[in-house]
């Protein structure tokens, strides 16, 4: 009777087991608010998002609008996920402070928010590279390059968190060096192209001898090469952040930017698809931020380099 009665215990455990797998909720509808859809990572971000979410649910639908960098149109697209009845959010926050009411009301009705490439005030989680170590690696090759002695300028940018990580890390690995010297730390070159041509230009005329610049990403940097070869200024070694398609191309050709610390946009998003799966089943990460780590590509290793655009 007592084996019996194990057996049909047993059994009961066995048709139990799929029943509470079956409980799992199930991702619907994701809506995904990026900087800016024409930029390479944020593209490369959402194609990493769609396809984690369809390894999930191969039915759910996946929203990725581009916020420009425009707080109010974020706001906006962040009602709308609401409205439509998402289940996760992935936020590229604007600005880190100013887009915490839209979360907490995303949080309010059920939703859960993860934070993509920046912090986001308010979010469940926050998944982004580890931008201070980016700005230590990129900063360590420059003390290499000149031999622990030279100018440097540090070529500042929007201050987003990502950015901020990126400068304090360069600093914490300059300042070990006594016989380097920081020009300038303070200027900002918007994160684009153009205003890294326009500071270097301004850094150019203004200082006689730079030895090395380091931009807090790879478009600032292509400027500031730019601006080297119309002032016809040589032997400055400039390095970066990001690994994205126009350095690749830049470290393969007769330029003077010698280094980025990459970032892995398709896998942040992987990531914060995973975390945002698991709280929505009950399982908050130990810690509320995930550090992805950053990796140097040089003219040495760009060959080995499997960028953002590479087939997944």
């Amino acid at each position: 009777m007592r084996k019996s009665m194990f057996a049909l215990a047993v059994i009961a455990s066995m048709l139990a087991a799929p029943a509470v797998q079956a409980q799992q909720k199930q991702i619907k509808s994701v809506g995904i608010t990026l900087g800016s859809m024409g930029n390479p990572f944020f593209v490369a971000l959402a194609k990493g998002a769609e396809a984690k979410v369809k390894q999930y649910s191969p039915n759910a639908k996946v929203n990725a609008l581009s916020a420009d960098y425009d707080l109010n149109k974020q706001f906006s697209q962040i009602d709308g996920f609401i409205a439509s009845g998402a289940d996760m959010i992935l936020v590229n926050a604007v600005d880190a402070k100013a887009i915490e009411p839209a979360l907490q009301k995303a949080r309010k009705a059920g939703i859960v928010v993860v934070g993509v490439d920046v912090a986001a005030n308010g979010a469940d989680a926050t998944v982004q590279t580890n931008n201070v170590q980016a700005g230590e690696i990129a900063c360590q090759y420059i003390v290499e390059k000149l031999g622990g002695k030279g100018n440097v300028i540090i070529q500042n940018g929007p201050q987003v968190s990502a950015v901020v990580d990126r400068v304090n890390g360069c600093k914490t690995v300059l300042k070990k060096n006594p016989d380097i010297k920081i020009l300038s730390d303070d200027q900002d070159a918007k994160g684009s192209r153009e205003g890294g041509l326009n500071v270097m230009q301004t850094h150019l005329t203004r200082f006689p001898k730079v030895d090395a610049v380091f931009a807090i990403n790879d478009p600032q940097a292509i400027g500031s090469d730019l601006a080297a070869r119309q002032l016809n200024r040589k032997n400055i070694v400039i390095t970066s952040v990001d690994g994205a398609p126009d350095i690749e191309t830049a470290l393969k050709s007769d330029t003077q930017v010698q280094a980025s610390a990459s970032q892995d946009p398709y896998m942040i998003a992987q990531k914060a698809v995973e975390i945002g799966h698991d709280i929505m089943n009950g399982k908050k990460p130990a810690d509320p931020m995930t550090l992805l780590p950053s990796t140097l590509i040089t003219r040495a290793n760009i060959k080995d380099y499997k960028g953002w655009q590479a087939p997944r």
